[in-house]
């Protein structure tokens, strides 16, 4: 396994970004300098890409042919989409009305107004929606992706900040003509339990596809995680679910796969 700290972090060099563009651009070189590593020993050579990798390891795999692509908890919706499906999922996993899931995607439309605009309008509007709700009960539950960060910010406080959230990111970014034009086999790996990254929409999207097979993990959230609830609410990850990194092997071995991997549920074409 050939694996690289991501530009401006750990002991790489550069600026930190979330451009899947760029990134993708440093995974084809990653592959690259990984094939020249392996010279003779090198087999099958393929991209796994967890959570964001989603977005970036089939982006570079149109970049430097690969054998195949292994995506683990990633998304074929928007980041955009991302923040507004977390936070219905939970919601409704609390128990919210759908009218008080509607009144949570106006206070997130709201911030989602600031970060889309570059921080340049959209600061009045927020405050005043999350005044109008702030004191309603569901509010407590109102989290998403970027959302949560912004609920406790001024609006002086978020322009302040407003580099920590401005890293290049393509929030309107659609994964589907990419998912849609590339020929290499892909296998995905999902939580069905997943609040970082809600998997609905994503397996019915990638299930309309050629080419991809989906391993669905009824009782795991993002990483693959089982776990429990603390008594607070909080999840408690216990361990991996049973046969996902198996299914991983099988896969990037010759790319099929062999009989059951613990509960997940798989659709596709890997035979």
């Amino acid at each position: 396994v050939f694996v690289y700290d991501k530009r401006g972090t750990g002991k790489s060099q550069g600026q930190y970004s979330q451009d899947f563009s760029l990134l993708a651009d440093d995974a084809a070189a990653a592959v690259r300098e990984a094939r020249r590593l392996a010279g003779k020993r090198a087999g099958r050579v393929g991209f796994h890409g967890g959570s964001q990798g989603g977005y970036v390891a089939p982006l570079a795999a149109t970049r430097a042919p690969v054998d195949f692509v292994s995506v683990g908890f990633g998304l074929a919706i928007s980041p955009l989409e991302e923040d507004r499906q977390e936070i219905v999922l939970e919601m409704k996993l609390k128990h919210h009305t759908q009218a008080e899931i509607d009144k949570a995607l106006e206070v997130a439309a709201a911030a989602a107004t600031i970060l889309t605009s570059g921080f340049t309008k959209g600061f009045d509007e927020f405050d005043a929606v999350r005044n109008k709700y702030r004191g309603e009960s569901w509010y407590k539950d109102l989290h998403g992706n970027f959302t949560v960060d912004f609920l406790p910010l001024t609006a002086a406080e978020l322009r302040e900040r407003k580099k920590e959230f401005l890293v290049g990111t393509p929030m309107s970014y659609d994964a589907m003509p990419v998912l849609r034009r590339l020929k290499t086999p892909q296998l995905w790996q999902l939580g069905a339990l997943d609040l970082a990254a809600p998997s609905a929409e994503t397996a019915r999207r990638l299930k309309s596809l050629k080419g991809i097979t989906v391993a669905m993990f009824p009782n795991a959230e993002h990483g693959i995680y089982e776990f429990e609830t603390g008594p607070y609410g909080a999840r408690v990850d216990l361990r991996n679910s049973d046969g996902y990194f198996a299914l991983i092997r099988d896969f990037a071995r010759d790319g099929r796969l062999h009989g059951s991997y613990g509960a997940s549920v798989i659709s596709g074409p890997a035979k």
